[in-house]
């Protein structure tokens, strides 16, 4: 291959990129840090090979999800992610996703929230409910890396706090009864940052102090769900080097058989 042909999806993506009504719906979305998500977008495009055999329009508008909800999409960031999916004629699906932290990020920007957070329960900590105050607290440290349940927790600038407990059982038969994508994708690769999430949708969602940002992301999310059920239906594998992120930073993991991003 040469030099020229290997940059070439990387040069179709610009050319989208340029196109005035294209560049239009990113600067509705993002303004005056439009240049620089677009920028960060030719550089993820360029340095994921996977993505690269992903059509540079579908990318470009699962990324337009991303800049309409003002997540960056540096996997390293651990806000949001495009993801590749093949299916078994060997075609390249993106499909944007939203990482536990960008779900934080959201509830964050409303200014009601003084402390938010999620996390892993292991073999050895105690949890004990206040089912009075609707809260939880959690004691003790861990003997084992088994995982015992999840949480999210949070307290708002009046005072004002509640936290949820979901064992792993019960975050199993949750991602079975409401994920179309349970088997696939993040659910299959990071387990753990979907389960915090899952936590987090309930607790904000029931709950929390929602912004106008917040409120587009079920629809969001749906777009996403339907994206990879339309895959599943067009008998999708995962890519055969499966994306891993570390669930307590966001970050991903990279190695010699590992494969970024979310």
């Amino acid at each position: 291959m040469t030099k020229e042909l290997a940059r070439k999806p990387v040069n179709e993506m610009k050319n989208i990129l340029s196109v005035p009504s294209v560049r239009t719906l990113f600067d509705n979305a993002l303004h005056e840090n439009s240049g620089a998500f677009v920028s960060s977008l030719i550089d993820l495009y360029g340095g994921d090979n996977y993505l690269q055999n992903c059509y540079p329009k579908d990318v470009a508008m699962e990324a337009l999800k991303a800049a309409t909800l003002k997540l960056p999409i540096n996997k390293n960031l651990g806000f949001g992610y495009v993801v590749p999916f093949k299916n078994k004629q060997g075609k390249l699906v993106p499909t944007f996703i939203i990482g536990y932290k960008g779900y934080i990020q959201l509830a964050m920007r409303t200014g009601q929230y003084k402390s938010i957070n999620s996390g892993v329960a292991y073999d050895g900590m105690e949890i004990k409910e206040d089912l009075l105050r609707g809260t939880i607290e959690i004691t003790g440290t861990k003997t084992t890396n088994k995982v015992k349940g999840y949480f999210a927790y949070y307290q708002l600038v009046n005072g004002f706090e509640k936290a949820i407990y979901m064992t792993f059982d019960e975050v199993v038969d949750w991602g079975k009864k409401y994920s179309k994508s349970f088997s696939k994708g993040p659910w299959a690769t990071e387990f753990d940052s979907q389960a915090q999430k899952t936590c987090l949708r309930r607790l904000l969602g029931k709950y929390g102090v929602l912004s106008t940002e917040m409120q587009t992301l079920d629809k969001v999310e749906e777009d996403a769900s339907i994206a990879i059920e339309n895959i599943e239906n067009n008998a999708v594998e995962e890519i055969e080097e499966p994306i891993i992120v570390d669930e307590e930073t966001g970050e991903v993991i990279d190695g010699e058989d590992i494969v970024a991003p979310f």
